[in-house]
């Protein structure tokens, strides 16, 4: 297969708010005459970017393996051009132009503009296709109906084991137009569901005069004619913004959905991870969320093996998550990230297979909350919308999932339905994550 000298093959490795950066520098880049393509299955551009993942471990690996991959591409003259940008290379970037020399540039998390004046203007290619006109500034890598808005950059908070602040720097707040803005554009292009993103979504404003301004800018949001649907992510427990939850009771359009990371529940681990948030006021903000916006379906990331964890902390974790019965739970062992507070102040002391059979016990707990929870959803009516087609099933979603990493709707194809639609959904049959319904006439 011949390269295309306009084509650019644009990877995003790592979270939803890389895509959003990645789907910002694609429309530049078409505004100067590339075609590009995101996670292509067949690469067939002269030029590949990769944005990159540097959060932990794992994510680093998989962000190197995809460079040496391209890389070799490059080596047997399938690829003209290679560039790396993104968290990686943006604390990387000696070492890995001295290990993959192969990459014609590595570029930082915030400096894309320099890369977009190194590319230049695409080179004239007879008969390109153009690229149609749109009135946002992204060229959306998701179904045309729901979108992510990143409402900041950066993080203030410096919990023992996170890397994000080396990485990222201070927390600086979009402005709110700004991004009302973008909304209205988005739904101009048709999206209805949106996505809000930030590494700590309530600290909202807090770097323009100490206030949070999280709510203002959803009750605003939820105005807009158009929005469907709100999705709110990454919020943090600490001094928690309980007037947000005042906007999610009054607006049908934000979801009854919160993304709120707790890390863990003992005091003594919460001290440890420099969490400034207790036991006790964790608990109360659960039981006050649940209260003050019924219905609402909790997502949490906790972690097991953090340096000084005993089987005393351990336990409580595992009597908090049967308290809590979330309805959505992530968990992961703790990996030592170079430059963060554990990894200067503390010993990686907890052996690897004890992290593994914590992590294991852990989401056994949850899997069988799941399905208690799952089950309770049969014979309910919920709004749905439809994201795709895969073989003799619609996959959709409830206003309770957000994209990717939720449960989804599973309905018969037999039904003629249309993708990015919502339909009324009965659920008539659960498994441990997903449903099973079909449409009401």
């Amino acid at each position: 297969m011949r390269m295309k000298a306009n084509e650019i093959d644009f990877i995003t490795m790592g979270c939803s708010k890389n895509l959003v950066d990645s789907e910002k520098v694609m429309h530049r880049l078409e505004q100067l005459g590339y075609v590009c393509t995101h996670d292509a299955e067949q690469p067939k551009g002269a030029i590949a970017i990769v944005n990159t993942c540097g959060f932990i471990g794992d994510a680093k690996e998989e962000s190197v393996n995809m460079i040496l991959e391209l890389a070799q591409r490059k080596q047997e003259g399938k690829l003209k051009r290679l560039y790396v940008m993104g968290c990686l290379s943006q604390r990387y970037k000696k070492e890995l132009q001295e290990e993959i020399p192969e990459v014609d540039k590595f570029y930082g998390k915030f400096d894309f503009m320099q890369l977009l004046q190194d590319l230049g203007p695409a080179p004239k290619v007879p008969h390109a296709t153009p690229v149609p006109a749109c009135h946002a500034d992204r060229h959306l890598t998701t179904p045309s109906h729901y979108a992510y808005i990143k409402i900041a950059e950066g993080c203030d908070r410096h919990c023992a084991y996170c890397a994000i602040p080396i990485i990222t720097g201070k927390h600086v707040s979009r402005p709110e137009e700004d991004i009302l803005q973008e909304v209205r554009n988005l739904v101009a292009e048709g999206v209805k569901e949106f996505q809000v993103i930030e590494q700590e979504l309530t600290y909202y404003g807090v770097d323009w005069d100490g206030q949070r301004h999280i709510a203002s800018l959803i009750d605003k949001m939820a105005a807009i004619k158009g929005v469907e649907w709100i999705r709110l992510h990454y919020a943090y427990p600490n001094q928690f913004p309980m007037e947000l939850l005042d906007v999610m009771a009054a607006h049908n359009n934000v979801c009854n959905y919160l993304d709120i990371a707790l890390q863990h529940i003992s005091d003594h681990m919460l001290q440890r991870m420099h969490r400034h948030v207790t036991r006790q006021e964790t608990i109360n903000l659960i039981e006050d969320i649940r209260k003050r916006v019924p219905g609402i379906h909790l997502r949490t990331t906790l972690m097991v093996g953090f340096p000084g964890e005993t089987e005393e902390d351990f336990q409580q974790l595992l009597d908090f998550v049967k308290w809590a019965r979330f309805e959505r739970m992530g968990a992961f062992a703790y990996s030592e990230e170079e430059g963060t507070y554990s990894a200067l102040h503390y010993t990686d002391d907890i052996a690897e297979e004890v992290k593994e059979q914590r992590l294991a016990q852990l989401m056994a707990v949850q899997q069988q909350i799941s399905e208690e929870l799952q089950a309770g959803k049969v014979g309910q009516v919920f709004k749905v919308i439809v994201d795709r087609q895969e073989g003799a099933y619609f996959i959709g979603r409830t206003e309770y999932c957000s994209p990717e990493v939720d449960p989804e709707v599973l309905i018969p194809a037999s039904s003629n339905l249309l993708i990015g639609t919502f339909y009324n959904v009965r659920i008539t049959g659960a498994e441990e994550f997903d449903l099973y319904g079909e449409v009401v006439v």
